[in-house]
């Protein structure tokens, strides 16, 4: 809730009874919802059935862990700024096709036309990535950038998690990563 909705009268009213639902005790009150019920519903992959809703609204226990899981949502989800990785391949002919960040949370894939002459680079978001419900749902911008700073790649997670564009550099990613450091970094850009 911003500063200037708080100051609404809705907003100052929603506060108190936020304020009111998270300080009420109930005697016998016990966890009604189990955390991943509650995790789902915050990152909306599955929103609580009636019967689950009147759980929580009758728990003031649970209604304050549900609280407590979307505020370590809100850090995590900005905990993350970047992941880098290396090209670890040996030097061969063989076409560099992949490369995955140290943490294995990202991957860049390299699609080479069927010319020969143009490829497609390809960034992917694990979708077991601690982060992923938030950036999938904030939609930063994000940036994979070479070991000397160029950016190979610019843009937003389409609903797949991935985010596609043009190589755009003359020579194959294979024989530019040897010549930028063999590294790579992606970074979301936080406003």
């Amino acid at each position: 809730m911003t500063a200037n909705q708080l100051t609404t009268p809705s907003g100052l009213a929603h506060k108190l009874r936020e304020q009111l639902l998270l300080r009420q005790r109930v005697d016998g009150d016990r966890m009604m919802l189990a955390d991943d019920v509650l995790a789902a519903a915050l990152d909306g992959s599955r929103p609580l059935n009636p019967n689950e809703r009147a759980a929580l609204a009758s728990s003031p226990l649970t209604m304050r862990r549900l609280r407590q899981l979307s505020i370590e949502r809100a850090r995590s989800a900005h905990a993350w700024q970047a992941s880098g990785g290396m090209l670890r391949a040996a030097a061969t002919g063989a076409a560099l096709e992949k490369l995955v960040t140290d943490d294995n949370h990202w991957a860049l894939h390299f699609v080479q036309h069927e010319d020969g002459a143009l490829w497609q680079v390809i960034l992917k978001l694990a979708a077991d990535a601690p982060f992923a419900p938030a950036l999938m749902r904030e939609q930063p911008m994000l940036l994979v950038r070479d070991g000397a700073g160029a950016i190979i790649l610019q843009g937003r997670l389409d609903a797949d998690g991935e985010c596609e564009n043009a190589w755009p550099f003359d020579l194959s990613p294979m024989a530019h990563f040897q010549l930028c450091g063999a590294s790579f970094a992606v970074e979301a850009v936080r406003a």
